[in-house]
């Protein structure tokens, strides 16, 4: 069974296991995808309101690129899953040479999907923006719901490449993805904090 097919008590029961996956990588992927969702559910409570009829066709559009942003974060759960397995193997095989040439090439496979989570999680904090902005008042705390957890998702995602650029031999590589972390995290952060804190000064 995949692991986005799972009902929510089975993917805890998974996550909270010994087993390397699901893990945090498919966290953040479903945290992010979650956080979109409600960032939906506040377009969806917006649609077709007389009294948001000046805003209508945007929220449309924000609701159909949420929509792709939320897919691509489900199918991610498992792909997070597949890209670990090599690494998972790879801790396993005797010390050598052998061994290093396959673990810098799972470490950068076990990297991938997490920058892509993130890349997902700022498109979704992107929309997250504009939901708060044109959205219904009643569902204006959804909307700072949602960017606490694209935010979460954004940070969780980056503490995956972080752990296994560590370990990379490539020294420039991960340099690299550090930094593309870094930036997304400086830049897409402060925007959700910046969201969050706007809805809760109004909803206070």
């Amino acid at each position: 069974m995949k692991l986005a097919d799972m009902k929510c008590t089975e993917f805890i029961t998974a996550l909270k296991g010994s087993a390397p996956v699901p893990g945090g990588g498919g966290a953040s992927a479903l945290v992010g995808a979650i956080g979109i969702s409600l960032g939906n559910m506040v377009g969806s409570l917006t649609a077709g309101k007389k009294k948001y009829a000046d805003v209508q066709d945007k929220i449309i559009v924000l609701m159909e690129k949420a929509e792709t942003v939320i897919d691509e974060l489900v199918q991610l759960i498992d792909k997070d899953a597949e890209a670990f397995e090599p690494l998972s193997k790879a801790y396993g095989l005797p010390k050598g040479e052998e061994r290093d040439i396959i673990m810098e090439d799972a470490l950068r496979r076990a990297s991938e999907v997490p920058l892509i989570i993130m890349e997902k999680c700022c498109e979704a904090i992107e929309l997250t923006e504009d939901f708060a902005r044109y959205g219904s008042k009643i569902a204006l705390s959804d909307a700072g719901v949602a960017a606490a957890c694209a935010k979460a998702a954004l940070t969780g995602a980056a503490l995956n490449i972080y752990i296994n650029a560590k370990s990379m031999k490539n020294r420039d590589y991960a340099d690299e993805i550090n930094a593309k972390a870094d930036k997304m995290i400086e830049e897409y952060g402060s925007r959700a904090d910046k969201v969050y804190e706007e809805v809760a000064e109004k909803v206070r």
